[in-house]
C-alpha cells in the first residue's frame, strides 16, 4: 500500500536541485576538512594523483553547478521541461540505463569517485588500486551501454 503521493515532474526537478545543492555544500565541507587536516601534500602525492584529484573534485563541482543551472532553466521553460520529461521517460533510454548498470552503477560510480579522490590525498598504493577499479568500472559501463545501444 502506497502512503505517498506521486510527485509531478517539476517537483522531482525541484527535489533534484535541493539534493544537488546539499551535495555542493558537502563538497565544500569536504574541501575545508581536507585542507584543515593537511592532506593533499604535493610532496607525497604523485603528479597523476594530484591531477586526478583536481579533475574529480573540481570537475564534480562544475558538473553539480551545471546541473543546478540546467534544472532551473527547465523549471522556467515549460517546453524544455516537457522535452526533458519525454527524454527521461523514453523506454529505450530507460532500458539502456537499466541494462548498463542502472542506479546501482550510478551509486557505485559516485562512491568510487569519492574513494579515489580521498586515497589520492592520503595513500598512493591505495590510490592506484582505486583508480584501476574506477577505470575498469567505467570501461565496463561503456562497453555494455554501447553493446545494448547497438542492438536496436
Amino acid at each position: 500500500m502506497k502512503t505517498f503521493k506521486p510527485l509531478s515532474f517539476s517537483d522531482k526537478i525541484r527535489w533534484r536541485n535541493r539534493a544537488l545543492g546539499c551535495l555542493l555544500v558537502l563538497m565544500l565541507i569536504y574541501m575545508v576538512i581536507i585542507g584543515e587536516m593537511g592532506l593533499g601534500d604535493s610532496r607525497v602525492m604523485t603528479t597523476l594523483a594530484d591531477n586526478v584529484s583536481r579533475i574529480i573534485f573540481f570537475g564534480g563541482m562544475i558538473w553539480v553547478i551545471y546541473k543546478i543551472v540546467r534544472n532551473r532553466k527547465l523549471l522556467k521553460d515549460r517546453q524544455l521541461l516537457k522535452e526533458q520529461m519525454q527524454d527521461e521517460f523514453d523506454e529505450r533510454n530507460r532500458y539502456l540505463h537499466d541494462k548498463s548498470g542502472g542506479i546501482v552503477w550510478d551509486v557505485l560510480f559516485v562512491c568510487l569517485l569519492f574513494v579515489t579522490l580521498t586515497t589520492s590525498l592520503v595513500n598512493m598504493p591505495a590510490f592506484y588500486t582505486s583508480l584501476a577499479i574506477l577505470t575498469i568500472c567505467v570501461i565496463l559501463k561503456l562497453v555494455v551501454y554501447f553493446l545494448y545501444k547497438g542492438t536496436e
